[in-house]
């Protein structure tokens, strides 16, 4: 019986197969359709967000179904990655222009609405849109900057000003400096979300734990002399890292950005994306940005394994300097996770391009 089963299934996907391709050409023309419609509004709001939503589903479908013929092996992997294009294509159509006004919004979630109570917060016209995610990209580069010139000085000031031994106000200053600016990346990471953004939900999650982090700390007590740089040590070692970061954060806005840019132009990606936190541009930015950012992650584990060690040793025994130990580690480990993924990510990409290019290549031969 089972077997039997088995075979239908095999059967109706076999059947799936031959429609397929009919049917992914069919969405896309929808898509168009509803697309042009949006621009020049030929039906009523309610017309258009009703095909907007089943256009939608039958993405989502259609999806589902070359997953499933790709994982079976019955379709050839040229018409495959066809099809997965056309697919990729028409969904940046709908989510990308102006008929995404008239998709089911996204939930907001508990984030916004603690802090901005339920209000809508997604744009209607794409250049609101727009204009959310350039605001996002200019307080990206306010912030990179201060991010490196903020411990900069604080080290600078304690080599030359404070004898080795830092103030507990500088300090605190900068932990509710970084607390402001973690609360504001997640606040605008969510609007982004809500009105059509990529970002990973990793990355958000990751700013609120830096935002506990950065909270933790400022009830932590600075400890001053005798023995002072032993009892400094974390503190000296996260200003550290914190310069790492804020270079790798300007690297990012300035190299990765153009290649965003490029790729919007080429359809690969929206309007409304935005620069990762993990993201790597061309082949020579990779080289460049992919060592700062595991030496990054690196350092951050080794800070939090540091703090740890002197909690346990008894040097500062505090239960925050325990808990942004801990912090700091999953911080790193999630961190490099991603990263390792999205890398993992470009290069089936590429491999895909690369097949794509050969089929040409054997086309034009022929």
């Amino acid at each position: 019986m089972e077997k039997k089963m088995k075979e239908e299934d095999k059967e109706e996907l076999i059947e799936s197969a031959k429609k397929v391709e009919e049917e992914v050409i069919r969405v896309v023309e929808q898509t168009k359709e509803l697309q042009e419609s949006a621009l020049s509004l030929i039906n009523n709001e309610q017309s258009l967000r009703s095909r907007a939503s089943s256009i939608s589903s039958s993405l989502r479908r259609l999806r589902s179904l070359l997953d499933n013929l790709a994982s079976h092996k019955l379709l050839d992997p040229s018409i495959l990655d066809k099809l997965d294009d056309d697919l990729h294509r028409a969904k940046l159509m709908l989510s990308d222009g102006d008929a995404s006004a008239f998709l089911p919004a996204s939930a907001q979630g508990g984030f916004l609405r603690m802090f901005l109570g339920p209000i809508n917060v997604r744009a209607t016209r794409k250049d609101v849109q727009l204009k959310v995610k350039e605001e996002y990209n200019s307080y990206r580069d306010r912030t990179a900057l201060l991010f490196l010139l903020f411990p900069s000085a604080l080290l600078v000031l304690r080599s030359c000003l404070w004898e080795g031994c830092m103030p507990a106000f500088p300090v605190q200053l900068y932990q509710a400096w970084l607390l402001f600016l973690y609360t504001g990346l997640a606040l605008r990471e969510n609007i982004l979300r809500v009105n059509g953004s990529d970002i990973r939900p990793w990355w958000i999650y990751h700013h609120y734990c830096a935002m506990i982090m950065a909270l933790v700390s400022l009830t932590w007590e600075i400890k001053g002399p005798p023995d002072c740089a032993q009892k400094q040590r974390g503190v000296q070692l996260f200003l550290q890292w914190a310069i790492m970061q804020g270079v790798a954060m300007l690297l990012q806005n300035r190299y990765q950005r153009q290649r965003l840019y490029t790729r919007i132009a080429l359809g690969k990606a929206k309007r409304m994306d935005v620069v990762w936190g993990e993201t790597a541009g061309v082949e020579g930015q990779l080289w460049l940005l992919c060592p700062i950012l595991f030496i990054m992650q690196g350092f951050e584990a080794y800070v939090g394994l540091e703090l740890l060690k002197t909690a346990f040793v008894g040097v500062v025994s505090e239960w925050q300097v325990i808990f942004c130990g801990i912090l700091l580690v999953l911080m790193a480990v999630g961190n490099f996770i991603n990263t390792v993924q999205t890398l993992m990510s470009k290069s089936r990409f590429k491999a895909k391009m690369k097949r794509n290019m050969f089929g040409v290549a054997m086309e034009i031969s022929a």
